[in-house]
């Protein structure tokens, strides 16, 4: 792709690295941002810059958090009893929209993947078995919302060894969602059904 200015191909081989945007698109981005005022590109800029150096991870669940504890684990609205497990942020975000759970996450930042090199020191399992074991814990329930995938299952199948010995009720959303799927794509209605209807996590 030839273009007219170095600084235009910088901005955007810059812009199509991020995920679902290629060269094309990157490009019309930054045609419309070039014929906007100068201070709305600075203002997009700044906005970029004050995100990335003040966002912080959830020092209890590990979820995206502007403070060392996020709104979820300090709300006196949310029950402690409950901690819904899963790979990222955005599944924090899909199932909060369905608005049929109200209690505490885990967010592992990614699932068991051998052939990715990812293996359970990679995750916050060892964080998760550690809040299950506090002696102030007030948790009763694991909830597995992780994406009906082969890697979601093994992470599950994981933890769930590790918490075998443990009082626990473990519990897995009903497979409303289809087997590969992602969770963050499923629409909220079928989310929301399936934290509703949630069954015991089979171990075998």
């Amino acid at each position: 792709m030839e273009l007219p200015s170095r600084s235009i191909e910088e901005a955007v081989n810059e812009i199509s690295k991020l995920p679902g945007i290629g060269k094309k698109t990157a490009l019309r981005l930054v045609l419309h941002l070039i014929k906007q005022s100068k201070e709305t590109t600075i203002d997009l800029t700044q906005a970029l810059v004050k995100m990335r150096e003040g966002i912080k991870y959830c020092k209890k669940c590990s979820n995206i958090s502007d403070q060392d504890l996020c709104s979820i684990c300090t709300s006196p609205r949310r029950d402690p009893s409950t901690i819904c497990v899963v790979e990222d942020s955005r599944d924090v975000m899909a199932i909060e929209n369905t608005g049929q759970y109200l209690g505490h996450y885990h967010v592992l930042g990614g699932v068991i993947s051998p052939v990715e090199g990812i293996g359970p020191d990679s995750l916050q399992i060892g964080a998760l078995i550690q809040r299950v074991q506090a002696q102030d814990s007030e948790v009763k329930e694991i909830i597995f919302a992780l994406s009906p995938t082969m890697e979601g299952d093994t992470t599950a199948f994981y933890i769930t060894k590790k918490m075998k010995d443990l009082p626990l009720k473990i519990t897995s959303i009903a497979r409303g969602i289809p087997l590969g799927g992602e969770l963050e794509y499923t629409d909220e209605i079928t989310l929301g059904r399936s934290i509703v209807a949630r069954t015991v996590y089979d171990q075998n």
